[in-house]
């Protein structure tokens, strides 16, 4: 067979989405992208790769920096803790008279004065041993892991009750309150953000004095350390435009001209996808030029609050490969290598009622083509060694799933891959069995509820013989079977509830993990913006959460919130213990020991099924 490249003839991949060369760097463009904690640092984010692309490829000089990988890089250090504890000993120790309001509970306070000095002295060896091979000795492992949570909970002990733990970030006030975040950026009694910052972040900034820094923040836990880096750009009087974006600011389009306030941290922020409206920032503030024509711009002008006219979604094909160029790879605590990648924008199904994707926009899906995508995870193998790629989409759709597995296949199976999948019934034993030969080791499945009237009712689209089938089959062709679902959709029963405990221990040798939960009334999910429809009387919203993506609400029938939530609790506490509970802390490590069962010829772990001793 004939060879290109190095690659079969017959599998010679498309370089389409390469769609123009990259301009030449100008020194007036340039830009410092910030993604801030918290997000589970165990592989990258895919916002400051997707903007980082976009804007190299048209001249911009790009500066990434992973807040998040860094802060968690910094605070798990022998000096951090041992000072960490230091405090925690003039400030609660004994002889100290504590002047906080809320002080932390004196079992934490002697727990870290009695532990926290050996901690401080074993920190780097366990973050060694998460990055490792050791990650996968279960004693090793949970040991290593254990030290570094109990590390994070000391470190966060001074600026109680805040909380950065692996998971999230829990600031000591509502974060979704325009009044305490305003308040909170500038708090060093419990922002821990602050001083961390202008350490690491603010002399950077003075020395590449970027045009415009940009900072991502998709959830809502990122809303305090985000702003608090750009309070102190602006206290610093650092002379460079701050913008926000990401999911989370979409989601508060709507209510972010409405707190003002806010725009005395920052200079605008963009909504929705943000490629090409940062980069027409970014020469707007270059050439000194008005923002008025800028896309997706949020932004102050005098004492007016503007809001512009959206584009049209950007086409992912028409997109630059990410550029992970500058990024820390060798901070993400995790045993190997993972990068994102998306195989599409948006939800090909689109329908589901508890979900806000498009945030409330109508649907936009686009997708790569599979020739595009293997080629996209060839590169990243070929440039950075990486053999693990998790698919960061709603869902990636059938056909890019069979595609995609026989390119692989024939490239030689290079990679290992996982991603979310819908219960769809074209998702046969055969396709199964293709796609764990070309790399697949880990799918997620939003099962979300077992009770047909439920599944119906939230339009999931889905059916129970499918879904039996599937899981049986993805099993049975040696893929990790994860799982989400929750409790508590409107008009949810306890018979209802009970089905899908029922469904689940009867498929208790078919489900390898879960992450579950109770339904959250989210803004512009079809539940919110049309409550009527899926049994909700009244969605309650609290004037002092002006900024507000989940809300309170009433039921017509069914469980209300406070059952919902006995259903789940009830539920996880009869869940069986693991002894090496690491491997299931979250997406990232299950898809890594999955595929190292895989590559060890091992079972996996059915998640409902008590361990045997030994």
């Amino acid at each position: 067979m004939t060879q290109i490249n190095g690659r079969p003839e017959s599998t010679q991949i498309s370089l389409e989405w390469q769609t123009e060369p990259a301009r030449r760097p100008d020194p007036r463009r340039k830009v410092m992208l910030l993604f801030p904690p918290n997000w589970t640092p165990t592989m990258p984010h895919l916002a400051l790769p997707t903007l980082t692309a976009y804007l190299r490829q048209h001249g911009v000089t790009v500066i990434p920096r992973d807040l998040n990988a860094e802060v968690f890089e910094h605070v798990l250090t022998a000096g951090y803790m041992a000072e960490a504890v230091e405090e925690v000993r003039r400030r609660f120790g004994p002889g100290s008279s504590p002047a906080e309001e809320m002080p932390p509970p004196m079992e934490l306070v002697q727990f870290a004065l009695r532990r926290g000095p050996w901690l401080a002295r074993q920190v780097e060896r366990a973050k060694a041993a998460v990055r490792s091979d050791a990650f996968f000795d279960g004693p090793v492992g949970f040991r290593s892991l254990q030290i570094l949570m109990d590390c994070l909970q000391i470190a966060s002990l001074p600026f109680y009750p805040a909380n950065l733990h692996l998971q999230s970030y829990e600031a000591a006030g509502p974060v979704d309150s325009s009044r305490f975040l305003l308040e909170g950026v500038r708090d060093p009694r419990h922002n821990m953000f602050l001083d961390i910052y202008r350490r690491t972040l603010l002399p950077d900034i003075r020395r590449e004095q970027p045009a415009v820094v940009g900072i991502s923040i998709p959830s809502m836990a990122q809303m305090l350390p985000g702003l608090t880096a750009a309070y102190l750009i602006k206290e610093a009087g650092l002379d460079c435009h701050v913008t926000v974006g990401g999911p989370h600011i979409s989601m508060l389009r709507d209510v972010l001209p409405d707190a003002p306030q806010i725009f005395g941290l920052i200079d605008s922020a963009v909504v929705f996808d943000g490629e090409a409206p940062l980069l027409q920032l970014v020469d707007a503030v270059a050439d000194g030029r008005d923002l008025a024509h800028i896309p997706n711009l949020i932004y102050r002008h005098g004492e007016e609050i503007r809001v512009n006219p959206r584009k049209e979604p950007e086409k992912i094909a028409n997109l630059p490969m990410p550029d992970f160029e500058g990024m820390p790879l060798d901070l993400y605590l995790a045993p190997r290598l993972v990068l994102p990648l998306l195989t599409a924008r948006g939800c090909y199904f689109g329908k589901c009622a508890f979900c806000n994707v498009g945030y409330g926009e109508p649907e936009s899906f686009s997708q790569l083509r599979a020739q595009q995508l293997a080629e996209q995870m060839l590169t990243l193998h070929e440039r950075y060694g990486v053999r693990h790629i998790f698919f960061s989409d709603e869902a990636v759709t059938p056909r890019n799933l069979r595609d995609l597995s026989r390119i692989l296949q024939k490239e030689g199976s290079p990679l290992r891959w996982g991603g979310c999948v819908r219960f769809e019934k074209v998702i046969t034993k055969p396709l199964l069995e293709q796609m764990v030969a070309g790399g697949c080791r880990m799918i997620l499945f939003g099962l979300e509820s077992a009770s047909a009237a439920i599944i119906d009712h939230m339009v999931k689209g889905t059916q129970l013989e499918h879904m039996s089938r599937i899981l049986r089959e993805s099993s049975e062709a040696g893929i990790w079977n994860h799982t989400f679902f929750f409790f508590g959709f409107p008009g949810e029963t306890l018979e209802d509830a009970q089905e899908t405990v029922n469904f689940l221990y009867a498929h208790k040798l078919y489900i390898n993990s879960a992450a579950m939960g109770t339904f959250l009334m989210e803004r512009y999910s079809p539940a919110h913006r049309y409550p009527h429809s899926f049994g909700v009387k009244r969605i309650i919203e609290h004037p002092d959460r002006d900024l507000a993506i989940y809300f309170d609400y009433e039921v017509e029938r069914g469980m209300d919130e406070r059952m919902a939530e006995l259903v789940h609790d009830r539920f996880l506490e009869s869940l069986p213990n693991k002894r090496y509970p690491q491997f299931y802390v979250n997406d990232v490590y299950r898809f890594l020991y999955a595929s190292h069962l895989g590559d060890q010829g091992l079972p996996h772990p059915p998640w409902l099924v008590p361990e045997t001793a030994g």
